[in-house]
This record gives C-alpha cells, sequence and structure tokens, in this order.
C-alpha cells in the first residue's frame, strides 16, 4: 500500500508522456514540452524562475528546455527591462499555433484513460486528485524555500 499511490501516477505520468511524443513528434516538441508550450502561452512574458516554480523543476532543467525550444522557433526569451540578468519567455506564432493541438491532446488523453468511469466517478476522481495534490504542493513549500 506504502508505494501503490506514486506506482500508479508514475505508470500514467508515462504512459500519457509517450502518448504526447506519439501525437507530438511530427510537430517538433518532445514528451515533456508541451507543459511549456501551455505555461508560456497562458502567461506570456514569464520569468525562467517563475516558469520552473510554476511547473516544479529545476531551473537547470527549464534552461535546458527552453534552450530546445527557442532553437526550433517556438519560444523567444527577452531580458528583462528592469533587471537584465532575468530573461521573460514568449510564445512565438509557431507555439501559437502548436497550442490548440496540444489542447486537444490532452483532451483526448483525458477521455480515453476516463472512458471506463461514469461522470460522477470522473468528478469524484478529479476532486480527490486536487485535493493530494494540493498536500503535496504543501508538502514541498517547506523544501522549496
Amino acid at each position: 500500500m506504502i508505494d501503490s499511490l506514486m506506482k500508479h501516477i508514475k505508470r500514467i505520468s508515462r504512459c500519457f508522456t509517450l502518448y504526447r511524443e506519439d501525437k507530438l513528434k511530427d510537430k517538433g516538441i518532445n514528451g515533456y514540452q508541451h507543459t511549456y508550450i501551455l505555461k508560456i502561452y497562458q502567461n506570456p512574458g514569464i520569468s525562467q524562475e517563475q516558469l520552473a516554480n510554476m511547473i516544479f523543476v529545476d531551473k537547470s532543467n527549464v534552461t535546458r528546455q527552453l534552450s530546445a525550444l527557442e532553437q526550433n522557433g517556438f519560444i523567444e526569451r527577452i531580458p528583462n527591462t528592469d533587471d537584465q540578468r532575468q530573461l521573460l519567455v514568449f510564445p512565438t506564432e509557431k507555439a501559437k499555433d502548436l497550442y490548440p493541438l496540444v489542447c486537444d491532446t490532452i483532451r483526448e488523453w483525458n477521455k480515453s484513460i476516463l472512458s471506463g468511469l461514469s461522470p460522477d466517478e470522473q468528478k469524484q476522481l478529479i476532486s480527490l486528485l486536487d485535493k493530494v495534490a494540493a498536500q503535496a504542493i504543501k508538502a514541498t513549500e517547506v523544501i522549496q524555500k
């Protein structure tokens, strides 16, 4: 029972990564970069540090993924006029064009994996996962400070 929750969450997460990679490979992003496209599109001008905190990834991973996205024309990083050491991240037209496909891919995945549950069970599952995620964030806030 002690590792059961994380075992299932990791398995679902890994399967979703494989699914995204298959659906998005022809578009030039990997299975992890969809999150960056989503968050940058939804928060144009976000700093790299804010992005790292938002998606719970360390700054070096953010830098690495953003470099790849920049090289492939999905984002641009511009120095903050108030603090030249800070880079602000903006989506390019290429990222904006990809955004609907990323959203569709997520919707298709959710529909597929939840298809065996009734609408009430789906709502209950999401509600319970929201509670667990909130507790996970709370438990790591101490570490991040």
